[in-house]
């Protein structure tokens, strides 16, 4: 088995980030949006926030913290909804055939041809920022890349003899296709789940720099832009939750590729 360093590196720092996601609530205890300290502290030059402070003397490490909360929470739950949606579409396109996949692949075409952050950003606009209408807003964009490479696995199953010996036995065509086909089509497009995770990041990240993000919660893309307010005199408030973005979208990217690369090589064999 061939050692892939990308991978490890981007697991290990993903296993960072969802270790600091899942207990944010531990490891900075409160609100992270309280004011604890005097302004712009610098970094490092405070044992008790070792970040350093924004503008108004909020916690900066406490802010990193719970952003990288937000954006497991966003990411995950945008992937969920994508690949669920994908599944379901792509798998009734496939096994129906006929007009059934000729409109649904239509609608398909349909939304991808506006890109996915201009469709968030008017959902979004239109329904108002919160963390629920942020990820169906995500997955209505990201959704279509699941449901194309579903389809392309079904159509290749519905001809497999488990297929024709079901049929034979008067198996209901439903569930056929949900119960027989939707399971062995499932794994390929688990391999999206990184880069859809990645996306809905920073999607996220991009629509709460624009001020379209839920007011309550700590988000990366928040700081950044609080921080460029400052940017000449405290460049660290956009610069350390803007590293922590880069490198959590990096490390999903990395760990993403190597797994698609070994579902594709199995499904290859």
């Amino acid at each position: 088995m061939r050692f892939d360093f990308g991978a490890m590196a981007g697991g290990v720092l993903l296993l960072i980030v969802l270790g600091a996601a899942l207990f944010a609530p531990w490891l900075s205890p409160g609100d992270p949006l309280a004011i604890v300290a005097r302004p712009l502290t610098l970094p490092f030059q405070d044992a008790q926030h070792p970040l350093g402070t924004d503008r108004l003397g909020r916690d900066l490490l406490a802010g990193v913290i719970h952003g990288a909360r937000t954006s497991v929470i966003v990411g995950l739950s945008a992937a969920i909804v994508a690949i669920a949606a994908g599944m379901l579409v792509g798998t009734i396109a496939g096994f129906a055939g006929g007009w059934v996949e000729a409109v649904l692949m239509r609608v398909v075409e349909a939304f991808q041809i506006v890109p996915g952050f201009l469709l968030a950003l008017a959902f979004v606009a239109v329904s108002g920022p919160s963390l629920g209408m942020l990820v169906l807003a995500i997955a209505i964009g990201a959704w279509t890349s699941p449901a194309r490479l579903a389809r392309a696995r079904v159509l290749a199953l519905k001809q497999a003899d488990f297929v024709a010996a079901a049929r034979v036995i008067g198996m209901h065509p439903a569930e056929i296709a949900l119960r027989q086909i939707m399971p062995l089509a499932l794994p390929p497009v688990l391999a999206l789940t990184a880069v859809i995770v990645a996306g809905a990041i920073l999607t996220e990240s991009a629509l709460s720099f624009l001020g379209l993000g839920d007011p309550n919660v700590v988000t990366w893309g928040g700081m950044i832009a609080e921080g460029r307010n400052q940017l000449r005199a405290a460049p660290w408030l956009s610069i350390i939750p803007g590293a922590a973005l880069v490198v959590t979208v990096i490390a999903t990217y990395l760990l993403g590729e190597a797994i698609s690369d070994r579902v594709t090589g199995k499904i290859r064999r």
